[in-house]
């Protein structure tokens, strides 16, 4: 060490010399700030602002639409939402990008100005006559104070313009052709009337049948695809209840009834309650006495303009005033308030709970720091893209954590309509097909229901050969024929049946008083004998009814191509997702 110093001081001296440069470039604050976008499609950027002005939306439409405030878990179902749509339109843009749709000036400037312009430009300059005011759209356009709007107007137009021309593009390879608008016509449009025996595979008992180890081991291998499963996640949780206290009702039913006092001064009912926020609408109708609801009926011993004292209704406190009575006939109003945690007493405490207990649970370990505080730790499992979650509930929110968790890591709270958790991911399992021992009984299962289905069609056949006729099949079997009137070619289900498509098109391609062999379907085997079949004629399909028809086939198409050309889009997308470390 003694003979090396002066290469050390070197070194050192070089090495400080660089952490110098780099200081000055900032490069540190760099490495220690974290993503810089919420996430990216293909490299191109999702801001932060973009997501939360789509959340925002998407937050205030549902308090315009419902009057409430969001809770956590629609909240994280809007933000999980958000994104979806927000990775989606990148992946469009860069797909017509790719193909070549773009909208020119002159395009643009027809929208504007053109003899039909675009909708949004209509309905801003239309006149009384339903002509555009021309006068004032130049006047809009050439004014210097609109230069920003205007940018905006285009872009918005353009993007429009471009979408319309991408639906455009996909709808071009999705026609409906006249073939099968006529098979729809029919499908839609043909009926039979039968008579039917029905074998349910259930009538043959489980004892009846057995399965080797071996049979299931090669069912197994035959057909894993029918065994797959999601990512999945098992984890530890503990959690801290959100339901309030006695002090939060006590602090409720206080409230309510201090407002019952000034309820009993309002001139106006109707503001008095919409201004704070009552549960139950004012709806300023005569209600006879003998059809108020029996909750309600303290408001018919009361005086006009009296109200009553807080009365609790569902474990919620309630107040009545009696605004008017008409003989028999009474006009109320209802002051209710739900009760609900104390969002600072109640809900900032068990957070706080929550919070410290992370931050100790991260160093200290999970079950210890556990065990120190007495609290129950339970354990669960969920799957990827299903968001119920057993014991927990339906919770977006637990599920985006769990799928951001790595082994052994513990989450920071989650807080969900019902709970505070915080959570510790144990194993997580990639998707694929799961192994045998895990599935044996569902296996079991479903070799012994096809040995049963394979032994009803076997008696079945037996009794088709030995007896002429389908009352002498019944009367060997002791079966009911059951009858079907107007049975349609293009139903899924048969009355008293259950969901048989497989059994209605056997069904159709009979000719009138045939009698089917048996016909094994999805719950049981038929015999069947077709006594009417009206088949129709395409020649009678008119061009209005073939016009619905290829609008709604189209439209069907355009549907299921979308999600398919989406999901693949995403499939071959490089897709980054920060939003963990963006909003924790």
């Amino acid at each position: 060490m003694r003979n090396s110093t002066a290469s050390i001081l070197w070194i050192l001296i070089f090495s400080f010399g660089i952490l110098w440069v780099l200081a000055d470039t900032q490069v540190f604050d760099a490495l220690t700030v974290g993503p810089r976008s919420l996430g990216s499609v293909n490299g191109e950027a999702i801001s932060l602002n973009e997501y939360n002005q789509r959340v925002n939306f998407y937050t205030e439409q549902y308090q315009q639409r419902t009057g409430g405030s969001v809770n956590p878990e629609m909240r994280a179902t809007y933000e999980n939402q958000a994104w979806e749509d927000l990775v989606a339109a990148e992946l469009i843009q860069q797909k017509m990008n790719e193909i070549g749709i773009t909208v020119t000036d002159n395009e643009l400037l027809e929208m504007v100005t053109g003899e039909n312009p675009a909708p949004f430009i209509r309905q801003q300059f239309q006149a009384e006559d339903g002509t555009i005011d021309r006068i004032a759209l130049r006047a809009a356009i050439e004014s210097p104070e609109n230069s920003e709007a205007w940018i905006q107007v285009e872009q918005q137009l353009r993007d429009t313009r471009r979408q319309e021309k991408m639906s455009s593009y996909i709808s071009s390879g999705l026609k409906v052709n006249s073939l099968e608008v006529r098979n729809e016509y029919i499908k839609e449009n043909s009926y039979a009337n039968i008579r039917y025996l029905r074998f349910p595979y259930a009538d043959i008992p489980a004892e009846e049948i057995t399965a080797t180890e071996e049979e299931l081991r090669a069912y197994y291998q035959d057909n894993q695809d029918r065994f797959e499963r999601a990512e999945t996640y098992r984890f530890r949780y503990v959690s801290w209840d959100k339901t309030p206290t006695a002090q939060d009702t006590t602090n409720i039913v206080n409230e309510v009834a201090d407002l019952g006092r000034a309820f009993a001064n309002a001139q106006d009912d109707s503001l008095f309650l919409d201004r704070y926020g009552s549960t139950v609408d004012y709806t300023g109708a005569y209600v006879p006495a003998d059809e108020i609801r029996e909750e309600y009926q303290p408001v018919v011993d009361l005086d006009v303009g009296e109200v009553s004292d807080v009365v609790m209704i569902n474990g919620d406190p309630h107040v009545f005033k009696k605004v008017d009575q008409r003989g028999n006939e009474i006009k109320f109003g209802v002051l209710s308030y739900p009760v609900v945690a104390d969002p600072i007493a109640t809900i900032d405490r068990l957070a706080e709970q929550a919070s410290e207990f992370e931050f100790y649970a991260s160093s200290e370990g999970f079950m210890q720091e556990a065990e120190r505080r007495e609290l129950e730790v339970q354990e669960g499992t969920a799957s990827k893209g299903s968001s119920f979650i057993p014991g927990i509930g339906q919770s977006q929110s637990t599920l985006r954590i769990l799928e951001s968790l790595s082994e052994d890591e513990i989450s920071e709270p989650i807080e969900t309509n019902n709970f505070f958790l915080v959570v510790q991911m144990i194993q997580k399992t990639p998707e694929g097909p799961r192994p045998f021992p895990e599935v044996r009984s569902q296996v079991e299962t479903l070799v012994i229901n096809e040995k049963r289905k394979n032994m009803m069609l076997e008696r079945v056949q037996e009794m088709y050969q030995n007896n002429s006729g389908l009352e002498a099949i019944a009367t060997a079997s002791d079966k009911e024929i059951q009858e079907v009137q107007d049975l349609r070619m293009a139903a899924t289900r048969i009355p008293d049946a259950g969901r048989e498509v497989g059994v209605i098109g056997e069904i159709f391609d009979m000719e009138q008083g045939d009698l089917s062999e048996p016909i094994p379907g999805e719950n049981g085997v038929y015999v069947i004998e077709v006594t009417e079949l009206s088949e129709a004629d395409p020649a009678n399909i008119t061009d209005t009814q073939r016009q619905q028809i290829q609008s709604r086939l189209e439209q069907q198409k355009f549907m299921a191509f979308n999600q398919v050309f989406l999901d693949q889009l995403k499939a071959e997308a490089d897709i980054v997702d920060n939003r963990r470390e963006m909003l924790q």
